[in-house]
């Protein structure tokens, strides 16, 4: 940028540090980067133009703990080769579906690098690599307003077809698989068993998602149509809606997408020292928002988009504001609005490069209610495993049997 603030891209992390063995905890390539300044209550004013909404509301709501430690801005998001080799072939001739339900004549790669609307951006974002088959373990909290919690432990395996290296646009159409997603619950006892399977679908409009749930106490697989949209999130204590996760997920038929624009802000980025395995949960969460202290803030390029909710259309949020980060197409901050166009909640996604992938990808969602002053802190994984890239699911892992079988306690 002008002023050198955001250097120029070169590559981002493009090999794994020595001190680094698959299946650890991702070490900091950056712990040596002290804070140049911190952002509170008191200079809030001066920084207010490099700040989202949400953000401003934070400090309002929480003047005397929340802060922002700003670092050194280190443009670090990298993709393996395939994926930009991908890009260049298939963007000239991606097309969005009817209204943007869906996507066509793309695979792999970025479809629209060089975005004209609001829809090809959240595409974008839908359409990111992260990763081919993984498997996820992690754990989320909601705590009240005295910072007491229950953590609620998740079990993820994810086949992505769209980002499959040897995928071809035949099969994708064929298929109309963008992804399969599982997730069972594994604590607490009163909620160990309870699992969801998700096939998200590439063109909406000829199939919608599909999805299902295992109930626990009938023992049975029903299959549930309305995960989708505002229905609630899986154990998240109303804090967010099913399209919440991963920032936002799903078809986005039902909202109009104005690109604003391109500008400068404070996102979260390079979160190691959050994502550590030297942290316990207890000092992560805090009453009313995590431990600013863990948490790192750099200045880099977004993009803008503004999704206001159609006429006739139903959802809690009326409208929502997401800041994408030009570098990965990662929702990086989310501002939502109810119906009374009041800001209800601020989602902010603090995400690292796992290098040995490599992608760039959310460590830890956090969903702030600014109106009943609680959050959910989803992705947590500081005390458990790590992610395995190289897991080698089948589609098998994915049908309403294999849901069953997960889900037995």
């Amino acid at each position: 940028n002008a002023d050198g603030s955001i250097p120029s891209w070169e590559g981002g992390i493009t090999k794994t540090p020595e001190n680094y063995t698959v299946g650890m905890h991702h070490p900091d390539p950056f712990k040596d980067d002290v804070v140049q300044f911190t952002i509170d209550k008191g200079n809030l004013d001066k920084y207010k133009s490099l700040l989202s909404p949400g953000q401003i509301a934070m400090f309002e709501a929480y003047p005397e703990t929340f802060k922002m430690n700003v670092y050194q801005t280190r443009r670090s998001a990298s993709y393996p080769q395939f994926i930009y080799d991908a890009t260049k072939q298939y963007s000239a001739n991606a097309e969005l579906i009817e209204e943007g339900n869906g996507i066509k004549n793309t695979a792999i790669g970025i479809p629209f690098p060089i975005p004209k609307t609001g829809l090809e951006v959240i595409w974008n974002h839908i359409l990111r690599y992260r990763g081919v088959d993984v498997e996820t373990y992690r754990s989320q909290a909601a705590p009240t307003s005295s910072g007491s919690y229950t953590l609620v432990e998740n079990a993820e395996e994810i086949r992505f077809e769209y980002t499959r290296p040897e995928i071809t646009l035949d099969k994708l159409k064929e298929t109309n698989t963008l992804f399969y997603f599982k997730q069972v619950v594994t604590q607490p006892a009163r909620l160990a068993g309870t699992a969801l399977l998700v096939k998200e679908t590439m063109d909406q409009e000829a199939l919608p998602r599909q999805a299902w749930t295992y109930n626990t106490g009938q023992r049975r697989v029903r299959k549930a149509p309305n995960v989708a949209f505002d229905t609630p999130g899986t154990v998240s204590d109303g804090l967010r809606t099913t399209d919440d996760f991963d920032m936002f997920n799903g078809s986005p038929v039902r909202y109009n997408w104005e690109l604003v624009g391109k500008k400068e802000i404070f996102i979260p980025y390079n979160d190691y020292k959050l994502h550590s395995n030297e942290l316990k949960y207890d000092q992560i969460l805090k009453p009313g928002h995590i431990n600013p202290e863990y948490a790192r803030w750099e200045k880099h390029r977004v993009w803008e988009v503004k999704a206001t909710l159609k006429d006739g259309m139903r959802h809690i949020y009326k409208t929502r504001v997401f800041y994408i980060d030009e570098d990965s197409w990662q929702v990086s901050l989310t501002d939502m609005y109810d119906n009374r166009d009041e800001l209800y909640r601020v989602g902010t996604a603090h995400s690292i490069n796992y290098y040995e992938v490599p992608t760039l990808w959310s460590t830890l969602e956090v969903f702030h209610d600014l109106q009943s002053r609680r959050y959910l802190a989803m992705g947590l994984d500081n005390e458990g495993r790590m992610y395995n890239f190289d897991a080698n699911l089948s589609e098998s892992n994915f049908t309403p049997d294999a849901l069953r079988r997960a889900g037995i306690r």
